[in-house]
């Protein structure tokens, strides 16, 4: 294995929670080509997201319901440089501790939370690093993006615990959308656009070659399709989903990247 340093900002991991995930499993596999890989955990085991027929193709993992009240949904681990620091400033800045910080053996150490405006994720850091940056396979995670009630709020939020700076651009009449960066690279989006009567949570965004097709594949598996598939000047074809289960994310071909002069 290379030699992996960690990088605070980025997102790592990304696990789908819900009381049925044979039912996920078959939907991805059908819709983005994913394979399920058993993992051992102590006494147990945890289903892998992989994007081959190796562990090392590991890009994510699934995950039960706490119990029959929890939806089903997708969560991000976002990568930090201390995870107990890390969640005393998630309190000082009017967030909340929902589990308090644990370790995960020979992965990693660990807290759930929850921003002001209430949208939860994992701070965490890795025992071996974190993967290194670069293009987006097909079936890879691209993007993530925050929907949420209080753009601004939020944005401050995560800039006292992450370490953010961002970028605010003019998407249309009555539509800004703020671009988080750290380090100079750019990690995720915020954006004021909630589905009515929606929570504000995190969109993780999957890289595909053909948005169409993938969300006529995901149709026929028994997706819900809130929107067509459209075209996001210098950004892409994207299109969201609901799968089977219930969780949300948006599928992505990204426009191809302009040459700096």
């Amino acid at each position: 294995m290379p030699n992996l340093k960690p990088i605070p900002g980025k997102f790592v991991w990304f696990e789908h929670v819900s009381k049925d995930a044979k039912k996920a499993q078959a939907f991805y596999g059908e819709v983005l080509g994913w394979q399920t890989r058993p993992f051992p955990m102590g006494p147990s085991h945890y289903d892998m997201i992989c994007l081959g027929d190796s562990l090392d193709s590991m890009i994510g993992g699934y995950a039960a319901a706490r119990d029959d009240r929890q939806p089903a949904h997708w969560i991000s681990y976002l990568s930090v440089e201390d995870v107990d620091a890390a969640a005393q400033s998630v309190t000082a800045n009017g967030g909340r501790v929902i589990d308090k910080p644990f370790d995960i053996p020979t992965v990693g150490r660990t807290v759930r939370i929850a921003d002001p405006q209430g949208a939860e994720l994992y701070l965490f850091k890795s025992d071996g690093g974190d993967p290194a940056d670069g293009p987006a396979p097909s079936g890879g995670w691209v993007w993530n993006e925050l929907h949420t009630s209080d753009p601004l709020k939020a944005i401050g939020f995560y800039e006292s615990v992450v370490g953010y700076s961002h970028q605010s651009m003019n998407m249309g009449p009555d539509e800004v959308y703020h671009v988080l960066r750290r380090d100079g690279v750019e990690r995720a989006g915020v954006t004021p656009l909630l589905q009515t009567g929606a929570k504000p949570s995190w969109l993780p965004y999957v890289a595909v070659s053909d948005v169409d097709a993938t969300i006529a594949r995901a149709r026929r598996m028994g997706a819900t399709i809130p929107m067509e598939p459209e075209d996001i000047p210098e950004v892409g074809r994207l299109c969201p989903l609901i799968d089977p289960t219930g969780a949300a994310l948006a599928v992505l071909k990204p426009a191809p990247r302009t040459k700096s002069s």
